[in-house]
């Protein structure tokens, strides 16, 4: 299966370079969505990142968000192309030198600082709109698919999570919350839709893996997964959700402070984060409960740790 994956990448970046290629290999555990592959012809050292042609629009997408983070100082890899080719979309990218994030011997917490920054600055790039489609490129504009029970906006999103607040509920069923709890969330969230609330891009998935550190100690960010959602709560929210659930590259108390040090945010800020988190929990339970049974038991447990978190 692997042979096949690099013979693929080979074949897309020989194409793209027109020269022959040297060496190539594999990039294993470090993306969990694409294939990744480095290929080097004689004087290009490329990565080769490959998908279901269907996932066209995500790397159009990851193009558009690493040009316009490069604008405000952000650095990532250079996009030399992407397209489809034989029912494979791809992305080439250089080749960026350096360790990941988890490897390198530069404090945790000094990476973590930057990425802080590097949030803030992420979440000063002008969008519209709210979801994880990008469906304007020249207007920066974003949509979130609708589906049964919302409309595809921020408040059809906070409205469809309140009206599955019912006596009934299969989340009572499943012993994330009792009957009482039920009517608290339903005023947390009921104090959502009312937040004046600002909207921004955000990375999709702001961590350490997803880093490398070169041999200026300078942090380059890869691997967008993004959307326009609330800023800076979705972003603080997924990393307190990593670090709830023990993830490898989750950070720690000390490296948390810092990424919120580098952004500017105090403790103070993050009550509205924790209820926000709460909302992502339910929801992702309630899609898991729909869509992907094998998922509601994890998922349930994780609404049930926010759950304890909010109510103590």
């Amino acid at each position: 299966m692997v042979d096949t994956v690099v013979i693929k990448a080979e074949q897309i970046a020989g194409d793209f370079l027109q020269e022959q290629v040297k060496t190539s290999y594999q990039i294993i555990g470090k993306g969990i969505t694409n294939q990744v592959c480095v290929v080097e012809t004689e004087s290009h050292k490329v990565v080769v990142r490959m998908n279901d042609k269907d996932t066209f629009p995500e790397f159009v997408k990851e193009k558009w968000c690493i040009e316009q983070a490069a604008a405000v100082g952000i650095p990532g890899p250079e996009v030399l192309s992407i397209g489809i080719v034989d029912e494979t979309a791809f992305m080439i990218q250089a080749f960026v030198e350096g360790d990941n994030g988890l490897d390198s011997t530069v404090p945790k917490t000094d990476v973590w600082r930057k990425l802080g920054e590097y949030a803030k600055l992420i979440h000063s790039i002008q969008v519209k709109g709210y979801g994880g489609n990008l469906v304007d490129p020249v207007h920066g504009e974003f949509q979130s698919p609708s589906h049964a029970g919302s409309d595809g906006s921020w408040q059809g999103y906070v409205q469809y999570n309140i009206n599955c607040l019912t006596e009934h509920d299969c989340l009572i069923e499943l012993g994330v919350i009792t009957q009482a709890e039920s009517h608290r969330v339903r005023e947390l969230f009921e104090n959502l839709k009312r937040e004046p609330f600002r909207f921004g891009l955000d990375h999709g998935d702001l961590s350490i893996k997803n880093a490398i550190v070169n041999q200026a100690n300078r942090v380059i960010l890869l691997d967008w997964n993004a959307e326009v959602n609330v800023v800076p709560h979705v972003t603080v929210a997924r990393l307190m959700q990593y670090q709830m659930l023990g993830i490898e590259e989750s950070p720690n108390v000390e490296e948390l402070e810092a990424f919120m040090d580098g952004y500017g945010l105090s403790e103070e800020d993050l009550s509205v984060t924790r209820h926000f988190l709460l909302l992502r929990a339910f929801d992702n339970l309630r899609w898991a409960i729909d869509r992907s049974p094998d998922l509601i038991k994890p998922y349930a447990a994780f609404a049930k740790q926010v759950i304890d978190m909010i109510m103590d």
